[in-house]
């Protein structure tokens, strides 16, 4: 059995004579930042991201400090936009035995529902991904799945949103909660398409 290797003569639109050196072949996930909270703190603020990507997603490893044992949601806007009415959402959410169902519109933010524990031991978990956040001709939309599991019992949420600003691509993320415990994590990531 003989292997041909594959080269840029050998293409019918040859890119590069690399297999892979990430500056050709472009499409992936790409980490850009991580935050780790080493103490408690409101806001998770990423600012300055970088133009070029499809999509953003977030990750979310997150504790607040608010007694209950239960779950919390977690707000989310852009660009220093939460004073205004510019967000809408809608969500679906479920522990096994009971389900809720919500959409509003004209708020402040947007919600990542069951994103929080409010267990001491237990961090809930959330992927976010933000969609088309460098465009300047339509508005921006995300989608969550987030959940927090306390073996046995729990809660996971399925949550959308949309900013209403079809000129300003994002450049700032902003999470917040009443109080993100130590330990939080969150990393940003982009996407690119092939």
């Amino acid at each position: 059995m003989s292997i041909k290797r594959l080269s840029g003569a050998g293409l019918t639109t040859p890119k590069s004579n690399k297999l892979w050196d990430q500056t050709t072949f472009q499409s992936g996930m790409f980490a850009l930042a991580t935050v780790s909270l080493t103490s408690t703190a409101s806001s998770i603020v990423f600012s300055s991201i970088p133009a070029g990507y499809t999509h953003l997603q977030i990750r979310v490893s997150a504790q607040e400090t608010v007694s209950g044992g239960g779950f919390n949601n977690m707000n989310i806007y852009f660009n220093s936009d939460n004073a205004s009415s510019n967000y809408a959402i809608h969500a679906l959410s479920g522990d096994g035995s009971t389900a809720f169902a919500q959409a509003t519109a004209s708020r402040s933010t947007a919600l990542i529902y069951n994103a929080l524990s409010t267990n001491t031991s237990i961090f809930g978990a959330s992927i976010i991904d933000i969609l088309d956040y460098g465009s300047v001709v339509k508005n921006k939309t995300l989608r969550a799945l987030a959940g927090v599991d306390f073996n046995g019992s729990g809660r996971i949420g399925l949550s959308s949103g949309l900013w209403m600003n079809s000129s300003t691509a994002i450049s700032t993320v902003t999470l917040t909660a009443s109080s993100f415990t130590a330990n939080t994590s969150v990393a940003l990531y982009g996407i690119k398409s092939a």
